[in-house]
């Protein structure tokens, strides 16, 4: 007995440490899966620009936040909330913020008008796309955009998304947004309350379906959306410039089960983008490309829009040109 069991524990030795050489192999490739090439993923601290609350940008932007944790451990990620669209855009470009989400109308829009630093600008990814929200209550005498001649009505705050295109939806529709309305500037934050109380008569939002604000609203009050209709996409084709970005198109009757009851709504659609700068550090953006890839189901299963977002159709980021680094990424993943 004294001479076998030195010999078992000998083996039990090898055996150990083949165990551990393979366990060590294992983690060793990985992490060559996770860190691609060896690399230590990118440190410091970024500025994303989100938007309103209880607006998909905000919720998008706290998802993304976790998920570049995951990543990237060492990149501390500063959220400002904001207008929307415009506001953001502006943010970029001018260097107050370094990445951001915005509907590509509002990207179109600022390049025209020669923008400080537009460009400067780099698309990252094509997200998903906003659908027009015209809401009124569910017994208001408002039927049409025409109808809102003369109303209370929330156009959304100076330097949203919503703004640009409820403007030009209304001028589409024959209405001056200055003067024959009674213009408010709220937002999903503010609107949905303010319709309830009876403050205003309509409210416009654009945003990715569902959006929470509207959620809410539907477990408390009974509204129904104004159908925007194709001939009015039609008129706002013919102005040009950044109205190419919208489409027309039909809210689906899943959007918000408990008030379209199984209908679909006539409205407009614009695809959103993620964006940067040229100064960017390209490494960094890579990552973050990747992220925001990778990320898509775990932040789908809060954000439903995220689930939206392809890797078919990410580099699709028109009317801005790809960051160098998004563009590594995707090369890196092109089958």
């Amino acid at each position: 007995m004294s001479k076998v069991l030195p010999a078992i524990g000998r083996l039990g030795r090898r055996r150990a440490l083949r165990g551990s050489a393979v366990g060590a192999v294992v983690l060793g490739l990985l992490l060559w899966w996770l860190l691609p090439l060896g690399e230590q993923p990118p440190a410091g601290t970024i500025t994303f620009s989100t938007g309103t609350l209880r607006g998909v940008y905000q919720e998008y932007g706290v998802r993304l936040r976790t998920a570049f944790a995951k990543d990237m451990p060492g990149l501390k990620v500063r959220l400002m909330t904001s207008d929307g669209s415009q506001e953001n855009v502006s943010r970029v470009a001018t260097g107050k913020a370094d990445f951001t989400i915005a509907a590509a109308d509002a990207v179109e829009t600022y390049e025209l008008d020669n923008g400080p630093g537009a460009g400067r600008l780099r698309g990252v990814a094509r997200l998903y796309d906003d659908y027009v929200q015209l809401v009124v209550a569910r017994g208001s005498s408002i039927k049409s955009v025409s109808d809102l001649r003369g109303k209370r009505v929330a156009i959304g705050p100076p330097e949203s998304g919503v703004r640009l295109i409820a403007e030009r939806v209304l001028k589409a529709a024959g209405i001056d947004p200055a003067k024959d309305v009674r213009p408010a500037a709220d937002g999903i934050d503010t609107g949905p309350g303010r319709l309830r109380q009876g403050a205003i008569d309509a409210f416009f939002w654009s945003g990715g379906l569902p959006t929470d604000g509207l959620k809410q609203l539907a477990s408390t009050f009974a509204f129904r959306f104004v159908p925007i209709e194709a001939d009015l996409v039609s008129k706002l084709h013919a102005e040009g410039g950044a109205t190419r970005y919208y489409r027309a198109t039909n809210m689906p009757e899943s959007a918000y089960p408990g008030i379209q009851h199984g209908e679909t709504v006539p409205t407009i659609a614009v695809s959103n983008l993620l964006m940067t700068r040229e100064d960017m550090d390209p490494r960094l953006t890579e990552w973050v490309t990747r992220a925001v890839i990778k990320s898509r189901d775990r932040i789908g299963a809060h954000v439903h829009s995220a689930q939206l977002v392809d890797l078919r159709t990410a580099i699709y980021t028109d009317p801005l040109i790809l960051h160098e680094g998004a563009r590594r990424y995707y090369r890196s993943v092109k089958p």
